[in-house]
């Protein structure tokens, strides 16, 4: 309806119109935010008593002694707790080692996801089949898949690995009992059981791009690393966002992997976050601690995915 007034329209007559107008939009303004805030009540109830409530009683347990017994009895201790922490090379090693899987595991994914998503999105024989092939490598639980690769590459001379380098004459290889390679088992057999699912993500998001693009670039001259770069990497973006926010978070809750593979040695080696707060929270009744070392972590979180939201916002916005 235009609000254009008519030369014969008496000026009054126009003025009680518009507001009438903005009246109108007002009510379906108000309308619209009731409907969406009742369809937001139930979450917004689950995530107070789920999340805000426990973590507003993790902050109060941080400043306690609190043995996870009576709360009653706790003493205030003010930033022991924090201090603790960060002194603490055991819960230190923990944090520095989920920070290093998560990053790591995050680049690896995401820079193999990827082009296998491309790859997988051509027409060849068997498509299909080898799709799920690689989506197969994550139905099954991490805690099962830990103890699999366990037998696999253990460090003694009965391992998988070992067993089959001892037909060429090679000595066994302390795949677990070394800091390093440890570090670098975890997070191989991470990034691929993890890298199919990835990669079907993508491949959704790939197959939403209209064809014409590619038609038009191919008129053009542009051969394939071209239209890659210039047509499907912008265009997945998006999908690259929610990727990474689910591998960042993923990564940083990690426990089941590193826990069933190593228990998180040798030493302190793969020891995580995660595995911190139960042992030292749970099973050695330092509730306090564990609760001050669970409200860092949190904070580290929420930075580090406010980061990744922001950059991938101006990478989106420089693209569009």
């Amino acid at each position: 309806m235009s609000l254009a007034s008519s030369p014969d329209e008496p000026d009054g007559s126009r003025a009680s119109f518009e507001t009438r107008h903005r009246k109108a939009l007002r009510r379906r303004n108000l309308t619209e935010n009731l409907t969406s805030f009742e369809f937001l009540l139930p979450i917004l109830v689950v995530f107070i008593v789920v999340v805000l409530i426990p973590f507003g009683q993790s902050v109060v347990f941080s400043f306690t002694d609190y043995s996870g017994y009576d709360f009653s009895t706790a003493k205030f201790v003010g930033l022991e707790n924090y201090v603790t922490v960060f002194t603490d090379q055991t819960l230190l090693a923990g944090l520095g080692f989920t920070l290093f899987y998560t990053i790591a595991t995050t680049v690896a994914i995401t820079a193999l996801a990827l082009p296998l998503a491309v790859v997988l999105n051509r027409r060849f024989f068997g498509r299909n089949f080898v799709r799920s092939l690689f989506f197969f490598f994550s139905v099954p639980s991490m805690a099962v898949l830990g103890l699999v690769w366990q037998y696999i590459v253990s460090p003694v001379d009965s391992g998988a690995i070992n067993q089959l380098l001892a037909r060429f004459g090679i000595d066994a290889v302390p795949w677990l009992s070394d800091t390093n390679l440890a570090r670098l088992c975890v997070i191989v057999i991470a990034v691929w059981a993890q890298v199919g699912w990835h990669a079907t993500l993508y491949l959704a998001y790939l197959q939403a791009i209209p064809s014409d693009l590619y038609e038009q670039a191919a008129v053009d001259g542009a051969n394939r690393r071209q239209q890659f770069l210039n047509i499907t990497l912008p265009q997945m973006v998006p999908a690259m966002g929610v990727s990474i926010f689910m591998l960042l978070t993923g990564g940083l809750k990690v426990y089941d992997l590193p826990f069933t593979l190593t228990t998180g040695g040798p030493g302190h080696a793969t020891y995580t976050v995660t595995q911190s707060i139960i042992v030292t929270g749970v099973n050695s009744g330092r509730y306090g601690l564990g609760s001050a070392l669970g409200v860092i972590f949190f904070l580290c979180c929420a930075l580090l995915v406010a980061i990744q939201q922001g950059v991938v916002r101006q990478i989106e916005k420089r693209l569009s």
